[in-house]
């Protein structure tokens, strides 16, 4: 598949940005164009199933010092001044090319399980998030269940774990869980007594089964899938956190992970847009080229002002993470803003570019064509990780209150 020309590169300036961040995406982006682009379209667009799991980047990933970008130096990682800014800027380039790449392999796995594990008691997180950053396990993040997703209160989780000598026993079923068909160690959230602790669980475990991966609308490469447990035992040192203090754990990094989405949002607009665009300078109709009706002039020029303004809330958002620890009002501005965004822009290239845009593959030319699966794509980040009518409820909370909110 050929890919057009970045407008991002003419219209955007990262400016403002710390100098190891701008050098952290220029060495992503080359990682992307060398790794991942290659191999873009058959991740994107291959049905889900185990044997899919791209274990050839995963490695690659590994072996480049991608995972060692979020974290400190203690653990091996890269201990940059503003490591969330980095990391998203990581997804954005990712992104670019696979978007369930990103998601599941970065924002999975870096992000869910590497920055809980990270806030994990020193004996857990020193034994195993420096293998993670090696690459040496898959990890998975498990909140979310069939009667419990974005509603992630006592009353609704059906996960329990009980107190039994030397540890906990875990009975329930977790659903849409990424990389579980090919993960070592789950983290696990569960209902212990009143309260949710967060356990770090062994995959292989007697008791722990998973089911076939889902069969998704998009985001292909990002497997998903139900886990079960059934008096599976998890010793008392695999707490992470403390007993009673999951939920805490939990909403931490998945504040995180919002930003995420937000960046690959950016990502799947902006590479909407690149390929709108050049296939509006050259395809003509009626005599003219696309791009010379201002219909379309104008709708993606509020494109480019949308993704500007959607990349520079995650880009804030990790900032002033990265400088006082929390930033709960703009990460749900980013999750918000970016994954909207991906939508309207994609349906618009879409739009623009009639049948080039709506087929996957032209079989009469050979031609790989990319909006089919940023489209089914995009959806999902209007959905996952706190749907965005959550993210309307955070923003509003913080302008009216708790009082009037609830």
């Amino acid at each position: 598949m050929t890919y057009p020309a970045r407008r991002a590169d003419s219209l955007f300036r990262d400016v403002w940005l710390p100098a190891e961040t701008q050098a952290v995406r220029a060495e992503v982006r080359q990682f992307a164009q060398d790794v991942v682009r290659p191999v873009a379209h058959r991740l994107n667009t291959t049905p889900e199933s185990k044997d899919i799991f791209p274990r050839a980047e995963f490695d690659a990933m590994a072996r480049a010092g991608l995972y060692a970008i979020p974290f400190p130096t203690d653990v091996g990682g890269r201990g940059l001044e503003f490591p969330t800014l980095a990391t998203l800027t990581v997804l954005e380039e990712l992104g670019y090319y696979s978007r369930g790449l990103a998601s599941a392999l970065y924002d999975g796995q870096a992000i869910l399980v590497g920055k809980t594990l990270d806030k994990a008691p020193q004996a857990l997180r020193m034994h195993y998030l420096p293998a993670l950053i090696r690459g040496e396990f898959v990890g998975a993040f498990a909140t979310s269940e069939p009667e419990a997703s974005t509603d992630l209160s006592v009353k609704s989780m059906q996960t329990t774990a009980s107190r039994v000598p030397g540890g906990w026993q875990v009975n329930g079923r977790k659903r849409w869980i990424t990389n579980s068909p090919v993960a070592e160690w789950i983290l696990v959230l569960c209902r212990a007594g009143e309260t949710l602790t967060m356990l770090m669980a062994d995959m292989r475990a007697e008791g722990v089964s998973v089911g076939k991966p889902d069969l998704k609308m998009g985001n292909h490469v990002q497997l998903t899938a139900d886990v079960s447990f059934k008096q599976v035992f998890v010793p008392d040192d695999h707490t992470v956190g403390t007993e009673g203090g999951g939920l805490r754990v939990a909403l931490g990094a998945l504040a995180l992970g919002r930003m995420g989405i937000g960046a690959i949002g950016v990502a799947m607009a902006q590479a909407s847009l690149d390929y709108a665009v050049d296939h509006m300078c050259k395809r003509k109709v009626f005599g003219q080229e696309l791009a010379r009706m201002q219909h379309w002039q104008y709708q993606f020029a509020e494109h480019a002002v949308g993704i500007e303004q959607a990349r520079s809330l995650y880009q804030k958002a990790g900032y002033r993470y990265d400088k006082e620890g929390n930033a709960e009002v703009e990460a749900a501005m980013a999750k918000l803003t970016g994954s909207r965004l991906a939508v309207d822009v994609v349906r618009d290239a879409i739009q623009v570019c009639g049948g080039y845009g709506f087929v996957r593959e032209l079989s009469g030319t050979g031609e790989q064509m990319p909006l089919e699966s940023i489209y089914r794509d995009a959806k999902i980040g209007e959905i996952y990780e706190g749907a965005n009518e959550i993210q309307k409820w955070v923003i509003a909370r913080n302008i009216f209150g708790r009082a009037y909110t609830g």
